[in-house]
């Protein structure tokens, strides 16, 4: 039996279950799955909602090809709070979905680090998304990829994906 004879029938199965595990899992699923080894990368704008349900500011989540991730938040320029733009790495979870983890600055006179622990689903074959964030505060001479820190909130989000 030659090479192209069992190659052949070995790749029509793997097309088969790749289909069948597409629609088992549906579209997200496998979208996530498969998302650090051909992920092309999305930008969302999103709308975060505080613990309460209440409307807690607008932003944009960039998950970049290579795992990297950078968000930005129209409430960090002030007037309430002063902090940097986010950045970060995600990876796919086992859910289907994506977890990652971000680190950002504020501002004097509060000096601090914050680290954003975010879930994220893909809905609507990707073009969509929901999750939570856990924001989490360090002093700055503290490791905010510890322990530790004071947890300052929990909100939810929905997005849209950004296209040209």
């Amino acid at each position: 039996m030659s090479n192209r004879n069992f190659l052949g029938p070995r790749k029509h199965l793997t097309c088969m279950l790749v289909t069948a595990l597409y629609i088992a899992l549906g579209s997200s699923a496998v979208y996530a799955a498969d998302a650090n080894r051909a992920f092309g990368g999305a930008t969302y704008v999103i709308t975060v909602l505080d613990s309460q349900g209440n409307f807690a500011s607008r932003g944009v989540i960039a998950l970049h090809a290579g795992g990297t991730m950078s968000a930005t938040d129209s409430g960090q320029g002030g007037p309430t709070f002063f902090f940097s733009s986010q950045l970060g790495s995600w990876k796919p979870n086992t859910a289907g979905g994506v977890v990652a983890r971000t680190i950002d600055f504020d501002y004097p006179p509060n000096a601090d680090v914050a680290r954003l622990d975010y879930t994220l689903q893909f809905t609507n074959k990707g073009t969509q998304i929901t999750g939570t964030i856990t924001l989490t505060i360090f002093p700055l001479t503290a490791d905010p990829l510890g322990g530790g820190g004071t947890v300052v909130g929990t909100f939810t989000f929905t997005g849209d994906v950004v296209t040209p």
